[in-house]
C-alpha cells in the first residue's frame, strides 16, 4: 500500500465500523486518538449507543443496576455518524459498500467488522415464541427477564449450565426464586473449565438450592391455552413445571450478513491475521477489511498459532485498539494482537477468573488451595507446558500464571523448594468433553489452523 494512500486515508478517508458495541466504540476512539481526521460511521442493529454487557446477567438481574443505565463511557469525542437501529445485510467488497436493512448503502475506504455474537435461540421456533421463554444477550433481554423475576415466578427453568446460565441461576437463588438447571454434560461449566472444576460448580449450585439436572436434554417446551410456557419436558421423560424458561445455549456469531461477500466468514467467525486483517474465502488476506471482538477468529502465537475465537470483554477492547491502529498506519508500523485471554464470572458468592485457554489443556493440577474449600488455583497443562489457569476466590495468583503461560513454563508445575511434589498436587485429567459434541460453556473456542471456513460457499455477485 503506497505511503501517500495511508496519509490521504488519515486526512480524508472514510472508515465504517459495523457493530456499535464495545469493540466498535473503542476502535472509533482509538482512530481519533491516533489522528484519523476523515469521515467515521458506526452502524449498529440495536437502537442504543454502546452499553456494557457483563452486568446484564449479574447486577441487573439482582436489581442492583438498571439495564437502561449500562452505557459505556466515552473516553473521548469521536465525531462520528451513528446509524443505529438498522442492521447491515450485505457487503460488496469490490464496490466497497455496506448494505443496510433499510435499503441504504454506506461506502467506505476501510471497514472494521465488529458485529459480535447473538444468543442462540431455542431450536423449535414455535416453542421459542411462547410467553415466558427468554434469551439473555441484549439490554432489552435483561430488562424483560428482570421484570419477570421481579414478578415472583413459581419456578425458573434454565436450559444450559454455562457461565451465563449459571449466573442466571445464581441471581434466582439470591432473590429466593426456585430454579432448575438442565445441562447435557455431566456438570456445569464443563465446556469452559472441564469436568474436575465442573464438579465443584455442581456442588456449588446444589448447595445453594438449585435443582440441577445433568446428562439430560430438553425435548420440548409446553405452553398453555393462551400461549404461555407452563412446563419443560426432558429426555429422561421427567416434566418440570415453570413459568419462566431461560434459553442459555451459547452464542451464534453474527456473520450471516456476509454470505456471498467473499470473506472467510462462517459459523466459527471471520478469520483474520494477527494484525486483524480479514481473510477472503480463499485464505488470502484483504487490504481494507479488518475484524475485532467476539466475531473474530485469529491466530495466537502462545497457543500454537491456532485460530481462537474469544468471547472476552478485555479481548474485544485490545483487539479493537490493535485493529484501529493498523487501519491507519504504514505497514512497518503495524502490530500484532497478542492479548492474553482472560475471563471472569461471579456466582453463588464465588468469584471465578481464568487466564489462557483452559479447553486446550488435557491435564489439571491444583497448585494453591483445595477444591473442597472452593478457594483454589488450578493450572492446565498441554504437551508439557502451562497453557491456562483458573481461580475460585484466589485471583491474586493469576498474574503469575499468565507470565508462566507467556514463557512456556513446564507442566507439571514445579515446587522448587521441595524435594518432591506435595501430596495432593499431582496432575489429573482435566476431563473436557469431546470437542465434537456441543456444550454451552466455552468462552474460548479453538477453530483450527485454516483461515478459510470450509462450510462457506461463495457465490460471486452478478453485475
Amino acid at each position: 500500500m503506497p505511503a501517500d494512500y495511508v496519509d490521504w486515508l488519515r486526512r480524508e478517508g472514510r472508515i465504517v465500523i459495523v457493530g456499535a458495541s464495545l469493540a466498535g466504540l473503542r476502535a472509533a476512539e482509538t482512530l481519533r486518538a491516533e489522528g484519523f481526521a476523515g469521515e467515521l460511521t458506526l452502524i449498529g442493529d440495536e437502537p442504543y449507543e454502546p452499553y456494557d454487557r457483563p452486568p446484564l446477567s449479574k447486577s441487573v438481574l439482582l436489581g442492583k443496576a438498571s439495564p437502561h443505565r449500562t452505557e459505556l463511557p466515552h473516553r473521548r469525542e469521536i465525531d462520528a455518524k451513528w446509524r443505529l437501529g438498522v442492521a447491515a445485510t450485505g457487503l460488496d467488497l469490490s464496490a466497497k459498500r455496506v448494505k443496510l436493512a433499510d435499503g441504504d448503502e454506506v461506502e467506505y475506504d476501510r471497514l472494521l467488522i465488529a458485529t459480535g455474537v447473538r444468543a442462540r435461540p431455542w431450536l423449535k421456533a414455535d416453542e421459542g415464541r411462547l410467553d415466558g421463554v427468554c434469551l439473555l444477550r441484549t439490554r432489552d433481554d435483561a430488562a424483560d427477564l428482570y421484570q419477570r423475576l421481579k414478578a415472583g415466578p413459581r419456578r425458573v427453568f434454565v436450559i444450559g449450565a454455562g457461565f451465563a446460565g449459571s449466573e442466571v441461576a445464581s441471581a434466582c437463588r439470591e432473590t429466593g426464586i426456585p430454579v432448575t438447571v438442565a445441562e447435557r454434560a455431566g456438570a456445569p461449566l464443563v465446556g469452559a473449565l472441564g469436568g474436575v472444576i465442573g464438579a465443584v460448580a455442581a456442588d456449588l449450585q446444589t448447595e445453594n438450592g438449585v435443582d440441577l439436572r445433568t446428562h439430560v436434554t430438553v425435548t420440548s417446551l409446553e405452553g398453555d391455552s393462551v400461549g404461555r410456557v407452563r412446563a419443560v419436558h426432558l429426555s429422561d421423560e421427567s416434566v418440570v413445571e415453570a413459568d419462566v424458561v431461560v434459553v442459555s445455549l451459547g452464542s451464534v456469531r453474527n456473520t450471516d450478513w456476509l454470505t456471498g461477500s467473499g470473506l472467510g466468514a462462517g459459523p466459527r467467525g471471520i478469520a483474520c491475521d494477527a494484525g486483524c486483517r480479514a481473510f477472503d474465502f480463499r485464505g488470502i488476506v484483504t487490504d481494507d477489511v479488518f475484524v475485532a471482538g467476539d466475531v473474530a477468529r485469529s491466530p495466537h502465537a502462545l497457543f500454537g498459532y491456532q485460530f481462537l475465537s474469544l468471547e472476552h470483554w478485555g479481548n474485544a477492547v485490545a483487539q479493537a485498539e490493535t485493529a484501529a491502529h493498523n487501519m491507519i498506519c504504514h505497514g512497518a508500523d503495524r502490530r500484532p494482537h497478542l492479548w492474553m485471554p482472560a475471563f471472569w464470572s461471579s456466582m453463588f458468592g464465588v468469584n471465578i477468573k481464568s487466564v489462557g485457554v483452559p479447553p486446550m489443556g488435557d491435564q489439571l493440577m491444583i497448585t494453591q488451595g483445595a477444591l473442597a474449600e472452593r478457594r483454589f488455583v488450578g493450572v492446565y497443562g498441554y504437551q508439557g507446558r502451562v497453557i491456562a489457569a483458573v481461580s475460585f476466590d484466589n485471583a491474586r495468583w493469576l498474574e503469575f500464571y499468565a507470565r508462566q503461560i507467556e514463557r512456556g513454563a513446564p507442566f507439571p508445575v514445579e515446587f522448587p523448594t521441595m524435594d518432591r511434589r506435595p501430596e495432593g498436587r499431582q496432575p489429573v485429567a482435566a476431563d473436557f468433553p469431546d470437542p465434537s459434541l456441543p456444550t454451552h460453556g466455552p468462552t474460548v473456542t479453538l477453530t483450527g489452523y485454516s483461515p478459510a471456513d470450509q462450510q462457506l460457499v461463495f457465490h460471486p455477485a452478478r453485475h
